[in-house]
């Protein structure tokens, strides 16, 4: 059956191929922070608009800096202010920083560095030619890119942009995303289970992996095992979703519907199952537009599955530049072993320790697809490619690096 599955590579490049971008809109600054940028920036005037003084001191010029040499002070400038005269030679004027710089001045010597009265300063130390001024433009020139469409907006290209005076930015949509769970089985997290029920963990966990990337959780009631219960919800779910995240109910099970819910409903399947571990049972389809994914049950499989597939997906539809995580090879640290020839891929649950060697990766337990804890302390996912049936300690073994920022 395994060598029926997609493999994860091509899963993963038919996921992306069917992803077009949201549309734009235009938001604040203050709404802006961690979204995409949509279009180009490109600045309209310089930063430092004018020459200014980097330090608080005097204004002077370099040829007039002589060892007991006493210059007057003719003037003062205050941030904010404009200097009302020209510097002559053979005279310094008192300057405090972001201040423009007065005409003929060409350097600027801190406070600290001086021997001054008020009306007379003295320069004891050598002082380079131009220094402690910001030039105008030597930060942003007029008409250079400051920042490219794709990019991740962190606190430092919000206050880039608000340098340049934008205060409307255009940023790409974030997709609304459906999380639909079915089981008769499942409880919420504030009930107590009953005989055979276990609390439900996928919906909040995959509702806060979705509200990390960026994109917009909305957690469905969750759905008893009926087709009609099920039908009816995935026509709701569309109405109001961009994307649609189904967990469970995805497998031939007798009270697995949604897979043939799907094909009656007249979703096209690009693909059902990938030889993927944990996690094969998973699903893929569009309809009028909006993505499916649907997703195993079990906890471990659904939040990896999200992980490898659907964040990158989403980040695609954001307009993110970057949508994969980083990834780095490490020294597995143990022994580890296929429970049998499978031909699946193997995403193993990893702490990552960087070393003298290298980087280290040892196992967080037990990595059976129910147990969620193996999750808690995981900073990487092992890839473990299908024809690997065992590891030995000391071997090399790529690892995506879930807990840092897209690279590529």
């Amino acid at each position: 059956m395994a060598a029926l599955m997609t493999t994860p590579a091509d899963a993963l490049d038919l996921i992306l191929g069917e992803i077009i971008p949201l549309p734009l809109e235009y938001v604040s600054l203050s709404e802006a922070s961690g979204r995409a940028l949509a279009e180009d920036i490109l600045s309209q005037e310089a930063v430092p608009p004018f020459t200014n003084s980097a330090m608080d001191g005097f204004a002077v010029r370099h040829l007039d800096i002589r060892p007991r040499i006493q210059l007057p002070v003719v003037g003062i400038v205050a941030a904010g202010q404009v200097p009302h005269r020209g510097l002559q030679a053979g005279s310094a004027i008192r300057i405090m920083t972001g201040a423009p710089l007065p005409a003929g001045a060409d350097t600027v010597v801190p406070l600290e560095h001086t021997r001054h009265g008020n009306h007379w300063v003295e320069f004891p130390h050598p002082v380079e030619r131009g220094a402690h001024i910001r030039w105008a433009g030597e930060d942003i020139a007029p008409g250079a890119r400051v920042l490219a469409a794709g990019t991740q907006l962190k606190p430092a290209a919000i206050g880039v942009l608000a340098s340049i005076g934008v205060a409307s930015i255009p940023v790409t949509l974030r997709p609304r995303v459906v999380v639909m769970s079915t089981g008769n089985e499942l409880v919420d997290a504030s009930q107590c289970p009953g005989p055979g029920q276990i609390r439900d963990s996928n919906v909040p966990g995959i509702c806060s992996q979705i509200a990390a990337m960026g994109a917009i959780p909305l957690a469905m009631p969750r759905i008893p095992d009926t087709k009609e219960q099920v039908l009816t919800a995935i026509l709701e779910a569309l109405e109001i979703s961009d994307v649609l995240m189904t967990t469970g109910g995805v497998s031939e099970g007798d009270f697995d519907f949604v897979k043939n819910v799907l094909g009656e409903l007249g979703a096209k399947q690009i693909f059902w199952r990938v030889a993927h571990r944990p996690g094969g049972p998973f699903g893929f389809w569009t309809l009028n537009g909006k993505l499916i994914f649907g997703i195993p049950g079990n906890p471990v499989s659904a939040m990896v599955m999200v992980e490898e597939y659907v964040r990158p997906a989403l980040r695609k539809m954001m307009g993110f530049r970057h949508c994969f995580r980083p990834q780095r090879n490490a020294i597995l640290v143990e022994n580890w072993k296929k429970p049998k020839a499978d031909g699946k891929t193997h995403f193993l649950r990893v702490v990552l320790q960087e070393g003298s060697q290298g980087l280290k990766a040892h196992l967080t337990g037990s990595q059976g697809s129910g147990v969620l804890s193996s999750m808690l302390l995981a900073d990487g996912l092992a890839v473990v490619e299908a024809d690997t049936l065992e590891l030995q300690i000391g071997d090399s073994v790529p690892v995506h690096l879930t807990e840092l920022p897209e690279d590529h």
